[in-house]
């Protein structure tokens, strides 16, 4: 509801003027501070994006297009696995690109990193040109490995879904700063990644889930500025 509307609801409530007053002070001043605080404090509230697999390994020992290695350490990535045929599936890029990567790459720790074959470079290349007339790419990375060395890293991911024959998913995934993959764990729900090349994937369940982690580290960094404080 529109804050213009709560006052016009307010207006029409067969209320004394003192009453009402009460009521705007505390839907203006007290209710988001309760609302912090019952957030805050829940240990697992929905407010938190549960833990598919815990502390996955890093990637520091594979290198982008420009040579340098890259990590998980620290940040909230996006991680994909693109395969052999990263032209064919282009149109999963430019979708996550879209949909996530244009809403969320000014947060300060965000990054996707994309696992490709070694000797895809040059498509690579072409999607981060295309890429590249649309938003500034400064947070696609790509990193490139032995095709064994990209099954075997998956493998420690332990998920339900596996890679295909060209050693790439259309599923990308969530982690955190501390390297855990997150998503969703309830039965009736249950998402450890989410398929890049279904739009209504991305801009519901994935946009959502992205909402809520980012929610937390902003939480998370509010409590510590305010412990800092006392």
């Amino acid at each position: 509801m529109r804050i213009a509307h709560l006052f016009l609801f307010l207006h029409y409530l067969k209320l004394n003027p003192k009453m009402k007053k009460k009521l705007v002070l505390f839907i203006l001043f007290i209710f988001p501070i309760v609302a912090y605080l019952f957030f805050a404090t829940g240990v697992n509230s929905f407010m938190t994006l549960p833990t598919v697999t815990k502390n996955i390994p890093d990637i520091g020992h594979w290198k982008s297009l420009d040579g340098n290695t890259v990590t998980l350490n620290d940040k909230i990535t996006i991680l994909g696995f693109s395969g052999k045929d990263i032209l064919k599936n282009k149109g999963n890029y430019f979708n996550l690109n879209q949909k996530i990567y244009n809403k969320n790459k000014d947060f300060k720790d965000f990054q996707f990193i994309i696992i490709a074959p070694d000797g895809t470079q040059d498509e690579v290349k072409e999607i981060l040109k295309g890429l590249n007339d649309l938003t500034n790419v400064s947070k696609w990375l790509f990193v490139f490995a032995p095709e064994n060395e990209i099954q075997e890293y998956y493998n420690t991911l332990h998920l339900k879904g596996k890679l295909n024959s060209d050693f790439g998913t259309s599923n990308v995934y969530i982690v955190d700063k501390k390297r855990n993959l997150r998503g969703r764990k309830d039965k009736a729900e249950y998402k450890e990644g989410y398929d890049a090349s279904s739009p209504s994937d991305l801009y519901n369940e994935m946009t959502d889930d992205v909402k809520v982690i980012l929610a937390e580290y902003r939480l998370a960094l509010k409590r510590n500025n305010a412990k800092r404080q006392i």
